[in-house]
């Protein structure tokens, strides 16, 4: 949709007509194009808080988006700025050398559970004790997406995927990966924060989490990284009401909203 929605004010006492006024409209950094996401997925208001960001922060012709291999292969397409695609797992080594090679830019990756836990997991931990300055966001659905739902390293406690058929168990599958968490304890970790999108409030909040990891590379501070708990209604085989629901009920308790380790000052 092209068409910014619109809001008619209370009319003058005059009886004169009162004029359109813009209230929402879709952020000059990200584009207007068709999504490939599942219906229910939350991808999209991820990328819009980002755009949204990027806008209010007025940097957009300085950012490289660095995009994963998983659901969110395409994520440069829909981002109105430099973007690019890394190898699996791989995206923090590629914006390292992408913000080493050009400092002023603001670098950020965008990563699934399995890009960046799984196949990326020592990428994320070496950039992270590095300090390299750059933002990670941190999509997590506890599950693999792209491929059909099997078991990731953040599934929970007894989920079914197509892979634990019988729900995942910590003696024969391991316990879930709290990565924002371990990350938290580096010191070149400047700001390490988990958010959710299931709920008007939470994507407020984490807006303003990805505002602040943003900010916190402008800043020169170091790494930064925001999960962001996110809904996968077609795997999760749910509703999309109902696996907003199931992030507050389910995920949220397993992974726990909060910070970590916040050097920021927020204003």
């Amino acid at each position: 949709m092209k068409q910014a929605l619109l809001v008619r004010p209370a009319p003058p006492a005059n009886g004169a007509p009162a004029e359109m006024a813009v209230v929402y409209q879709r952020p000059a950094s990200l584009r207007d194009v068709p999504t490939h996401y599942c219906p229910g997925c939350t991808h999209g208001i991820i990328h819009r808080l980002i755009a949204e960001a990027i806008d209010e922060l007025g940097v957009r012709e300085r950012v490289i988006c660095v995009a994963p291999v998983g659901c969110a292969v395409f994520a440069y397409a829909y981002f109105n700025l430099d973007g690019c695609v890394a190898a699996h797992g791989r995206a923090p080594a590629m914006a390292t050398g992408l913000k080493r090679v050009m400092p002023g830019h603001i670098v950020f990756t965008y990563q699934g559970d399995g890009d960046l836990a799984a196949i990326g997991g020592n990428e994320i931990l070496h950039a992270a004790g590095r300090g390299e300055n750059i933002t990670v966001f941190f999509v997590n659905n506890a599950t693999y997406g792209m491929t059909g739902g099997q078991m990731a390293p953040t599934t929970l406690p007894g989920q079914v995927t197509t892979t634990t058929r019988h729900g995942r168990t910590m003696a024969l599958h391991g316990h879930p990966l709290h990565i924002t968490e371990m990350l938290a304890t580096l010191p070149g970790v400047a700001y390490a924060v988990r958010r959710s999108v299931h709920s008007v409030a939470e994507i407020r909040k984490t807006k303003k989490a990805i505002r602040l990891a943003l900010q916190a590379q402008i800043e020169g501070r170091g790494f930064s990284i925001v999960e962001i708990l996110s809904a996968c209604p077609v795997n999760w085989h749910l509703e999309p009401t109902a696996a907003l629901d199931y992030i507050r009920d389910e995920i949220a308790p397993v992974f726990p909203l909060g910070d970590f380790k916040n050097t920021m000052q927020e204003g």
